[in-house]
């Protein structure tokens, strides 16, 4: 079910900030094999050592863990869960979930962070924290009130009922539900679809939007003027207004 371990939390944190460092690269799919799309952490594997105490997605502590230090846990969260899910929000690249199964835990998360997200009719997320008696981390009780406002996230983290891949479609979670064969065909489509457009001018959009909930209007104005201004200088928008001019369809460059 594809719960995530530290050492795949680090490969992905890797990945994306390799992809938003090569211009050759202009989107980004994340999917799982198997049945599952992320089960949430890690609980069971590594537990032997003083290392093996920490929850190794979130940095928790596991069952039977050494005495924990005060701040330990909160800088484990913020090194681990919290900085993986950034990671998705902070890459310079259109990020596509493409969710194949359940998605719990940090794996909704993970999902909710991205762009935009795809899902299978089979897939379910799961605000599983409750049903362990934990507070949602990873970003959560951040995420879900932007996407679906704060009562419907409530409800989500409060009770830990399996959101149906339908259900969250309704909700706003999820952007498209298509047949389970048809997944990746459609994440693959959407992505070369991306990936044809003026990638600088799609980073700078995706960052205007992830802060548009947490500015004011004269700041978020003054965001959007400074990106247009640099949106501006790009080959990509001489090519655009290029093709514009000369009536034919643009061939960007990401650059």
């Amino acid at each position: 079910m594809n719960a995530v371990t530290r050492d795949q939390r680090e490969r992905i944190i890797a990945l994306l900030a390799d992809a938003s460092a090569d211009p050759d690269v202009r989107a980004v799919v994340i999917t799982a094999t198997g049945k599952g799309f992320c089960a949430g952490a890690d609980l069971r594997g590594e537990r032997s050592g003083r290392s093996a105490s920490r929850n190794p997605a979130s940095g928790a502590p596991a069952d039977g863990a050494e005495e924990r230090v005060p701040g330990d846990v909160a800088r484990m969260i913020r090194l681990g869960a919290q900085r993986f899910v950034a990671a998705v929000l902070d890459c310079e690249k259109p990020v596509i979930a493409a969710v194949n199964g359940t998605a719990a835990g940090i794996g909704a998360h993970l999902a909710f962070a991205c762009d935009l997200v795809l899902a299978a009719e089979s897939a379910r997320f799961i605000e599983v924290f409750v049903r362990r008696g934990l507070v949602p981390d990873g970003g959560g009780a951040y995420l879900l009130p932007r996407l679906v406002g704060p009562q419907r996230a409530k409800e989500l983290m409060f009770f830990g009922d399996a959101l149906s891949a339908a259900d969250a479609e309704r909700m706003g979670l999820v952007n498209r539900v298509v047949a389970a064969d048809e997944l990746e065909k459609t994440a693959r489509a959407w992505a070369e679809r991306l990936a044809q457009g003026p990638t600088r001018a799609l980073a700078l959009t995706k960052q205007l939007v992830n802060a548009s909930l947490d500015t004011d209007r004269a700041s978020a104005f003054a965001a959007e003027a400074s990106a247009v201004e640099i949106a501006m200088t790009t080959r990509d928008a001489n090519e655009g207004v290029a093709s514009f001019v000369e009536r034919r369809t643009p061939e960007y460059r990401g650059r």
